[in-house]
């Protein structure tokens, strides 16, 4: 049996300054600050009395948003490359507005935006790798601090998908996943946003 626990980071600066995320390194806004800390401090509570091993993406808003976790828990933060937002290439960095003037045209899931971005099978195959070292992990408890992008390929990943398109989940979203005792991979409980209120 293994319990995975996923935290979309919360809401951070290019929610609200028309600027895109991927792997631009964006902070938490004052409200996404709060936000993590409120998870935190709920889902500790709710968790407590079993040991976790925490994974988070290495840009600074998924590490905001792991930190207080980590602060209630008493537990380390192993910060991953792999848990970074879909690569974007030469529009890190750039505006909404200037992604949607200068993408190029894709057709496939191996055409890319931009031409060092990554292609959407490449970020796929990314994830699945990535998916493949959790299972492999000996803690039976995990969680994963990640991107709306990530998360969202992670759960098509983890329920056996094929590359495909995904739609992101809310910021701050908590999942539940795990492997039960049969070896079958499910979602028990998708995006939760009631964490990140008071």
């Amino acid at each position: 049996m293994k319990n995975i626990i996923t935290i979309q980071h919360t809401q951070s600066e290019q929610h609200v300054n028309g600027m895109i995320g991927s792997w631009t390194d964006w902070e938490l806004t004052g409200a996404g600050r709060e936000q993590a800390e409120n998870i935190g401090k709920k889902l500790s509570a709710e968790i407590k009395g079993q040991s976790w091993k925490i994974y988070s993406s290495d840009l600074s808003r998924a590490r905001q948003t792991a930190e207080p976790l980590a602060r209630y828990m008493k537990t380390p933060v192993e910060y991953r490359e792999k848990l970074r937002e879909h690569n974007m290439g030469e529009a890190v960095g750039k505006s909404k507005q200037w992604v949607k003037e200068n993408a190029l045209p894709v057709n496939s899931f191996d055409g890319r935006l931009f031409p060092s971005a990554e292609s959407w099978r490449k970020f796929w195959e990314r994830v699945s790798d990535l998916c493949a070292e959790i299972v492999a992990d000996e803690a039976e408890n995990i969680i994963l601090v990640s991107h709306g992008g990530t998360l969202a390929v992670l759960q098509g990943v983890w329920l056996g998908s094929d590359v495909r398109d995904c739609k992101f989940g809310p910021p701050g979203g908590v999942s539940f996943m795990g492997i039960t005792e049969n070896g079958e991979h499910v979602i028990r409980r998708l995006n939760d946003i009631s964490y990140k209120e008071k």
